[in-house]
């Protein structure tokens, strides 16, 4: 695994690391300004979340077949001994997640991992970006010249199919991290593979010019060694190319101390736009505040003179080391850099799970962590936060930015959905039950004290407890709780969860699961589920291993009451698939009402949200070809109610197109003859062909696909002509992964080419993940060289 600046890390900034900055050096600087300042675009002024996208599973097809960046040994399945993560990810929303060898979670679920390299993990980063106005997503770039190569350029498409899916931005950043050979090679990837990516209409655009981010130049350490005059090279290359290049620098880049190499002034004010490094300097608000006027102020200045955008990082902090502070410590970044006046904000991170971090939907208790993990999860600090808080909150850093807030000092996001669910609706209120045991009754379950509890009649499951709040909130999460002492030993209990808002008729809110209670881990289990609309909270119990009945010491429910409007709008009608595709499902539906406004709908597969909008028609994309999906959608209000499910749409996607996987594709071959040249064996032409030199079998063709994909069908063709004789050459198909290593796909064989059948052949094999497709030919006898005309690849 790539050591890069997420390893880079040091202590936080005594005061003796700032030379002092005086106000007149300072006013000097904002005085004597020269910049023009860039327009607004799809970098300046806006939210940019550096992207990873480098999470790989075993069993998610990813050319890198490992647990790429989950284990330190990534053959091996990551555990709490063989990890390189210390934050915990949210996984509800993802439609694959791969078992792992850590113990089950808190909660009894096993404790599985998402792989980046499912394209509905990428379509599922990019609609949290949608949902919460993250304008930009900078995908990381370490050194593709070797065996992560093939990953990271199948990472880069599917980020475009998100962002275009999406209407986010993206573009290509640089990390020069070990990268050896940088000079030359981070040209030859831009001009064969990366600069194509600039005819998307998702990629960013700045001042008219593609975006290109170069993070590591001027760090004082061995990973990134170059002298000015090398990185300078590279910065004006780009520029040369009609880049408008942005630079990651090191935070004391304007000094040329500390973290920064001396001498590198030139290369750093030769960049468009810089953003100094952030990530383990700052721990605290008070750092934050330090950095603000002794490194931030004076850094805006001398951007300010020489006409550079500033976008500074802002980081949520790490979860592992309580620097969050239910996001505090991130407001406050924000306040500062928008007061600052800085040009744009960079995030870091999105999906930093490795350092802790990330913005990305994170494990919002302990309950939601493996539970020998030693993790942390975002109460860490007695606060609850929603999963996705910190994508919240970068949402309205953004809206500030963009003066669409004022500016404030006051952070204006909730940890919570509602704002107020940290209140337990459940306590003192009415409560009844299916039976109880001797003098367990069911009102210890509600008094606060969970060394009192309730138990169920013995040996007659099912049994079922519940609650009335008293009137309808918009609920989220229960708290169940058993007496903590040690002598309650460890045990599960299947359980669902119930609402209602009449007492009678119940929705489920969370299905049946068995919920491990431990009193290592104060024998507490939660359980979160979409917020809805609901009176009534019941759970129903169909098992406990540790005794013969239900048993719970305390039933806690959280969300809000909201400003007195409890009432859901209507079901949403005649949910209805207006269209699909092999990767695709169109929907409709009749518009719900409400007594005070519906305010959007959520599209759900199954159980999971897939999109949250506000008109009654959408397109889910990232699916599967010939797989069966269930989709219902629900309509919420601005006081969360939510409506029940609409009736269920039921469809399977089409089968993946017949596409030619190699058409127009880059193209080689051990010889040709005159103008007969490999590459008119791509151009969709039969009547133009490749021939090799005569008389010097054996002769190959190799086709780069761009990305592997799976193939199991290559189409061979000759010009189709009578004049064209028939004719048999002996040849086999190989793939590789690599363009080094082949593997047999199709044994050598005599194929036979003739006219009278279009002078077609074609080969079916085992469907095989391969980038690189390759026919070797070693007779011919109608020719003395090998000869196509086409070279057609396809899934199968």
């Amino acid at each position: 695994m790539a050591v890069s600046r997420r390893r880079f890390m040091t202590s936080v900034v005594s005061g003796s690391a700032l030379a002092a900055v005086s106000s007149s050096q300072l006013l000097s600087a904002l005085n004597s300004a020269a910049r023009a300042d860039s327009p607004v675009g799809d970098v300046v002024g806006k939210i940019t979340v550096g992207y990873q996208g480098w999470f790989a599973c075993k069993g998610d097809n990813a050319p890198i077949n490992g647990w790429w960046h989950w284990s330190d040994n990534m053959a091996q399945s990551p555990s709490r001994s063989n990890n390189t993560i210390v934050a915990w990810p949210d996984t509800r929303e993802y439609t694959n997640t791969y078992p792992t060898a850590y113990a089950n979670l808190n909660n009894g679920r096993p404790a599985t991992l998402f792989s980046s390299y499912d394209q509905q993990t990428v379509d599922t980063h990019f609609r949290w970006m949608r949902e919460n106005n993250i304008d930009t997503a900078a995908l990381q770039r370490f050194n593709p010249m070797g065996g992560e190569g093939p990953t990271r350029d199948a990472m880069a498409a599917k980020v475009r199919t998100a962002a275009e899916a999406n209407g986010r931005k993206y573009y290509i950043m640089y990390d020069v991290t070990d990268w050896t050979n940088m000079q030359p090679e981070i040209k030859t990837d831009w001009l064969t593979k990366m600069k194509a990516h600039t005819t998307s209409p998702a990629y960013a655009m700045q001042n008219g010019k593609p975006v290109v981010g170069i993070w590591g130049f001027g760090f004082n350490d061995p990973k990134r060694p170059w002298a000015p005059g090398p990185c300078l090279e590279v910065v004006n290359w780009f520029k040369d190319q009609g880049c408008y290049v942005m630079g990651g620098v090191p935070t004391h880049w304007r000094r040329g101390v500390e973290d920064s190499r001396p001498g590198f002034l030139e290369v750093y004010h030769a960049f468009h736009m810089i953003s100094p490094w952030m990530v383990g300097r700052i721990g605290t608000i008070a750092d934050v505040d330090h950095f603000y006027a002794n490194v931030n102020l004076p850094d805006q200045a001398d951007c300010d003179a020489h006409g550079i955008d500033y976008q500074p990082c802002v980081l949520p902090g790490d979860v592992t080391t309580r620097q969050r502070r239910h996001g505090d410590f991130m407001w406050r970044q924000f306040y500062n850099m928008v007061r600052v006046g800085a040009q744009g904000i960079y995030i870091s991170m999105f999906d930093e799970y490795n350092e802790g971090n990330q913005i990305a939907k994170t494990a919002e208790t302990l309950a939601d962590v493996p539970a020998d993990s030693g993790m942390l999860a975002l109460d860490e600090d007695g606060t609850a936060c929603s999963a996705d808080y910190y994508l919240r909150l970068t949402g309205d850093g953004g809206r500030m930015l963009k003066g669409q807030i004022a500016l404030t000092a006051t952070r204006p996001t909730p940890p919570t959905i509602g704002g107020g669910d940290t209140t337990n609706l459940a306590r003192g209120k009415a409560v009844t039950a299916s039976s109880h045991n001797q003098t367990f009754v069911p009102q210890n379950a509600v008094d606060g004290d969970p060394n009192t509890y309730w138990e169920s009649a013995n040996n007659a499951f099912p049994q079922w407890l519940r609650v009335d709040l008293g009137a309808a909130a918009s609920v989220g999460r229960v708290v169940l709780k058993l007496p903590p002492q040690a002598a309650w030993q460890a045990r599960t209990q299947t359980l669902s969860v119930q609402g209602s808002t009449n007492g009678s008729s119940f929705t489920t809110l969370a299905a049946s699961a068995g919920h491990s209670f431990d009193p290592a881990s104060g024998n507490t289990v939660t359980i979160t589920f979409p917020a809805a609309s609901t009176r009534y909270v019941q759970l129903t119990f169909t098992g406990n291993t540790g005794w013969t009945a239900a048993q719970l010491g305390e039933l806690e429910v959280y969300g809000s009451v909201a400003g007195g409007d409890t009432q859901a709008p209507s079901t949403p009608g005649n949910l209805t698939v207006t269209g699909k595709t092999a990767t695709s499902v169109s929907l409709s539906w009749s518009a719900s009402t409400d007594n005070v406004g519906v305010t959007g709908y959520q599209v759900r597969r199954g159980g999971t949200v897939v999109a949250t909008v506000q008109g009654t028609t959408h397109t889910v994309t990232g699916l599967s070809p010939a797989t069966a999906y269930a989709f219902t959608v629900t309509a919420h209000d601005a006081a969360s109610n939510v409506s029940p499910p609409s009736n269920t749409a039921n469809v399977t996607t089409d089968t993946a197109p017949n596409t030619n996987l190699a058409r127009g594709k880059a193209v080689t071959a051990s010889s040709h003859n005159q103008t007969f040249v490999p590459q008119n064996a791509v151009d969709g032409d039969p009547n133009s062909y490749w021939e090799s030199a005569n008389n010097a079998f054996p002769q190959w063709i190799q086709v780069d696909l761009g990305s592997a994909a799976s193939v199991g069908r290559v189409m061979l063709k000759l010009p189709p002509q009578a004049a064209w004789q028939a004719r048999t050459q002996t040849l086999s198909v190989q793939g590789s992964t690599n363009g080094s290593s082949f593997t047999t796909l199709s044994g050598s064989a005599g194929r036979s080419f003739d006219p009278g059948s279009g002078n077609t052949v074609t080969i079916t094999f085992s469907e095989t993940s391969t980038r690189y497709v390759r026919v070797n030919v070693t007779g011919n006898t109608g020719w003395p060289a090998a000869q196509l005309s086409e070279f057609e690849v396809y899934q199968a």
